[in-house]
């Protein structure tokens, strides 16, 4: 279910950085169009950080009523702290979320049994499957594979999403774990090689802005066609870089107020994207064959 081409979606705003609803309805539209294969909503590309829980309620209801079923909808619900993580999950499934993507408890770095410790009560109170997020270059702390492994046995614990763009881990999460859990990967430059290494697919920010050539990199790949998957991530390769030019999101909603998809909102402390970081975009854009309405 948790598989193939999954955005890790921008949240739209105004330019004053309150949530543009009708642009979020619009995009969502737009991603079941492109073949989008699965919605994440207020993970760390919807500025997580800066959204309120009522706000990342609001955008899983409307979510929920839009989408309908189609596709797979997948809702931030991880903290660095588990009892208020607890909370979110709850409220997020009762809004409609499908799943939850947890993330491993940033700044105050638990250690590996505090990991498991956290991730176990979460599903233990969780009426929806939890997908674990491992992101070290964020939190400042890994969730270990034979700690993912541990975490695998329980029946509520689906997947693993692993940023660390690192394809010997990934080879060692598949041994350890890979027959309990979907492996996503978490990073668009190496995701190609992650699925025909056996990843079941990628949760994207290149799909952002890219979804349908996302999807039909990511069917090749699934589908052990390793030359056709890298012909097709061969455009994109420098769109994926491009997008993280400045912070994510910032280089993503900009390209995608350029596609005429959303307007220039954005929350401090992120800033709209500056204009080196403008021409780099831009260039990429180009290069991937995404055409720019502005």
């Amino acid at each position: 279910m948790y598989s193939g081409s999954i955005v890790a979606i921008v949240t739209p705003m105004v330019e004053s950085g309150e949530v543009d609803f009708p642009a979020w309805d619009a995009l969502l539209d737009w991603h079941v169009a492109a073949g989008t294969e699965g919605i994440v909503v207020g993970g760390t590309t919807g500025e997580s950080a800066t959204l309120a829980i009522d706000e990342v309620v609001e955008l899983t209801r409307r979510a929920a009523a839009r989408l309908a079923g189609r596709i797979p909808l997948i809702a931030g619900s991880g903290t660095n702290d588990t009892a208020r993580s607890i909370s979110r999950t709850r409220r997020l499934a009762e809004a409609g979320a499908d799943a939850v993507l947890a993330v491993t408890p940033y700044y105050n770095r638990p250690t590996q049994e505090g990991l498991f410790r956290h991730f176990t009560a979460l599903a233990e109170e969780s009426s929806v499957p939890v997908i674990l997020y491992n992101v070290p270059s964020r939190t400042g702390v890994d969730l270990l594979p034979a700690t993912a492994a541990r975490l695998a046995a329980h029946p509520r614990i689906v997947a693993l999403k692993e940023a660390t763009g690192d394809l010997a881990r990934l080879a060692e999460l598949i041994e350890c774990c890979g027959e309990d859990l979907e492996l996503l990967s978490g990073d668009d430059p190496t995701a190609a090689a992650a699925m025909l290494a056996g990843a079941s697919g990628v949760i994207s920010v290149t799909a952002n802005v890219a979804p349908a050539a996302m999807r039909a990199l990511c069917d090749a790949a699934r589908g052990g066609q390793a030359e056709r998957a890298r012909e097709l991530d061969g455009p994109l390769r420098v769109l994926h870089g491009a997008l993280f030019a400045e912070s994510n999101p910032i280089p993503a909603k900009w390209a995608l107020e350029q596609l005429g998809l959303i307007r220039a909102g954005i929350r401090l402390p992120l800033t709209w994207l500056s204009t080196t970081g403008q021409n780099t975009v831009r260039e990429a854009l180009r290069a991937a064959g995404v055409e720019c309405v502005h």
